[in-house]
């Protein structure tokens, strides 16, 4: 089993971009576009069209593999702005808003703070 959150988004196709520039590959899509599958390490995320009040619906929080800083320059690059990398109990956290303006917030944990 693997988590599959379903994140209803007004714009697809500027949703799979931003989420390509954190690390996401592109999967299986619906011929229309209104579906799709971004496959992941640890779970995959689903993309679904919605003009409705779902559009902008779903919070996400993903672990990275990699420094934060590395992370905010790809994001800048593409024209996202995340906020400055926050230290936590667990390691640091970063947070960006997608297209839509939704929160998803970026973990970098330190595992020897839980040894």
């Amino acid at each position: 089993m693997r988590v599959m959150p379903i994140r209803y988004s007004s714009d697809v196709a500027a949703m799979t971009r931003f989420y390509q520039v954190l690390g996401l590959r592109v999967g299986s899509a619906s011929r229309p576009g209104g579906w799709i599958e971004m496959p992941a390490e640890g779970g995959m995320l689903a993309i679904h069209r919605s003009s409705g009040q779902d559009a902008g619906r779903c919070e996400l929080a993903f672990e990275v593999g990699e420094p934060l800083e590395d992370v905010a320059e790809r994001l800048r690059a593409a024209g996202f702005e995340p906020e400055p990398p926050v230290d936590e109990g667990f390691g640091f956290s970063m947070r960006v808003q997608d297209p839509d303006g939704v929160w998803v917030q970026l973990n970098l944990y330190d595992r020897e703070l839980y040894t």
